[in-house]
């Protein structure tokens, strides 16, 4: 079959299930995975190199996006001081707990350092949009939340490229082989955080005075692109270059015009992130899940969800919040999508973790937005009510 009407079918899929989803008041990523396990029973002679080439940029354009608009590092300063204890406490618990997983399973060390990594992202999208929906983000806890999720987010990643590092060696390296994939990453990094600050603002302010049609659009995708071939230059993921490539240009006040990020969120949400994720749903392997049985998905699933509502409520009530402030923290950072899914997806291609583990951890992540949605909304309202009663009886 033409791998266009197969990219046709994925995209009038995703977007049909996606809406669904949202109707029902579940985030449109479930109903986009689910389009890409429909497409997997449906077609049996699938264009692979097509689809995963459009998944794999879905994955760099999520992870760009992310940092282009979602992390702001002049807004992430005043609350990052105060966010670094709960975030510290939250990634400590899902690491512990997603590596003793590893060792309850008898996995490998890299396999159980992989599953600590990967327990340790919070979908910030899914968590901000419920504290929007109830008023909550603008509320001291709820800053101190967001601002723990994007520290969240990007130390997770920094750990995956060292799990990466690792695993394209095939062992733990030696001291003097730590220093060296340290030494790349730090490289990498000072070469992005220079561009950022003196040939990006300047390759911006050129291509605004081009005559040729959106061109400083052109430029956003350009570095996109180039941040994501300069991290596999550097042997780490191009998705982890995308995320740093979006924070260097995220306080570049021509990169963030309005229209342009219109644009940008237009070619990555309107086509290639829902792409990305449908490439999970086809990727899980149904039969693989059926073999694992059903032990191993529900303790990934318990140990996932509650080593991030242990730790998030251990850190927020070291920094002196309320119980219900702490539980509201806890639950809020239980929720992952987009992040995780791209860390399942590179853990899968560099062979660090099976076909049965992946569809089981797939499966956490489907599980987990869609019941923390309702548990944060839950407990926000039961705080609030808390409040108004004690208001009252005083």
């Amino acid at each position: 079959m033409s791998a266009l009407l197969q990219i046709l079918f994925l995209i009038i899929g995703v977007k049909f299930l996606g809406e669904v989803a949202e109707r029902a008041g579940i985030p449109s990523v479930t109903g986009e995975i689910l389009a890409g396990v429909l497409f997997g029973v449906l077609f049996l002679d699938v264009e692979t190199g097509v689809i995963t080439f459009f998944a794999q940029l879905g994955a760099i354009f999520l992870l760009f996006t992310a940092g282009y608009k979602e992390v702001s590092l002049r807004d992430l300063k005043p609350a990052a001081l105060v966010a670094f204890v709960p975030t510290f406490s939250q990634i400590a618990f899902a690491f512990a707990f997603g590596f003793g997983l590893g060792e309850l399973f008898d996995f490998s060390f890299l396999q159980s350092l992989f599953m600590a990594v990967a327990f340790s992202p919070t979908s910030i999208g899914t968590m901000l949009s419920t504290l929007i929906d109830l008023n909550y983000h603008s509320s001291r806890p709820g800053k101190i939340m967001i601002s723990s999720a994007v520290l969240d987010d990007i130390i997770g990643i920094f750990l995956l490229s060292v799990v990466i590092t690792f695993a394209s060696l095939d062992r733990v390296p030696s001291f003097p082989g730590i220093l060296t994939s340290a030494g790349k990453i730090l490289l990498f990094l000072i070469i992005m955080y220079g561009l950022g600050q003196y040939l990006f603002p300047g390759l911006f302010a050129y291509a605004q005075k081009m005559h040729t049609r959106e061109a400083v659009f052109s430029v956003v995708v350009m570095v996109a692109l180039f941040s994501a071939y300069l991290a596999e230059f550097f042997e780490l993921h191009a998705t982890i270059g995308a995320f740093i490539g979006g924070i260097s240009i995220s306080e570049i006040p021509l990169a963030k015009i309005k229209d342009v990020q219109s644009k940008v969120e237009g070619l990555a949400y309107g086509i290639l992130v829902p792409l990305f994720f449908a490439f999970i749903g086809f990727s899980i392997d149904l039969q693989a899940l059926v073999n694992a049985g059903i032990l191993i998905p529900l303790v990934i699933i318990f140990l996932a969800l509650s080593g991030k509502l242990i730790g998030g409520f251990i850190g927020s009530k070291a920094i002196r919040f309320d119980f219900y402030e702490s539980l509201i923290f806890g639950i809020g950072v239980m929720p992952r999508a987009g992040i995780e899914l791209v860390m399942l997806t590179i853990g899968r291609s560099a062979g660090i973790i099976g076909q049965e583990i992946f569809s089981a951890m797939v499966f956490m992540v489907i599980v987990s937005i869609l019941v923390s949605p309702p548990l944060l909304k839950f407990a926000i309202q039961t705080e609030r009510k808390n409040k108004t009663d004690n208001g009252i009886r005083a």
